[in-house]
């Protein structure tokens, strides 16, 4: 029973979401809809230009602040929250991403220490009107 307690309390705790994700993130793979156009490494991509997509998230001192890099090469600023441990939601991005509003939502799909997939809620005009499925690494 005594080995039981022990190895209970010596269970590592997991830092909350909003910690975790405050990250500087890059694309391993992005979906358009059902179709799978960027691989980090591949040789096919349809997309290739998601090599230059970036997600960086900070919370200095309680402000959250996100920079994001798209595929397109343009960089948004703002900020982010969580609503849950399972939406991500960017605000007062400017310049404004097209038809956005200056907001992005994302579903969290999955969260480890290296890797977050997000899914986009709305389509984005960008892609065609996609939803797009971001699968993101840290380094």
């Amino acid at each position: 029973m005594i080995l039981g307690l022990l190895a209970a309390g010596c269970k590592k705790k997991v830092a909350p979401v909003s910690e975790r994700i405050a990250k500087a993130w890059t694309a391993e793979s992005v979906k358009h809809g059902a179709t799978v156009v960027y691989t980090r490494g591949g040789s096919g991509n349809i997309e290739a230009a998601y090599s230059g997509f970036r997600l960086t998230l900070t919370n200095s001192g309680g402000t959250k602040t996100v920079s994001l890099t798209d595929v397109d090469g343009k960089t948004f600023t703002g900020n982010w929250d969580l609503e849950g441990d399972t939406k991500l939601v960017l605000t007062n991005l400017t310049p404004q991403p097209t038809g956005s509003g200056g907001k992005l939502e994302f579903t969290i799909s999955g969260l480890e220490d290296s890797r977050v997939i997000l899914t986009r809620l709305s389509a984005s005009p960008k892609t065609g009107g996609t939803i797009n499925e971001y699968t993101l690494s840290n380094p």
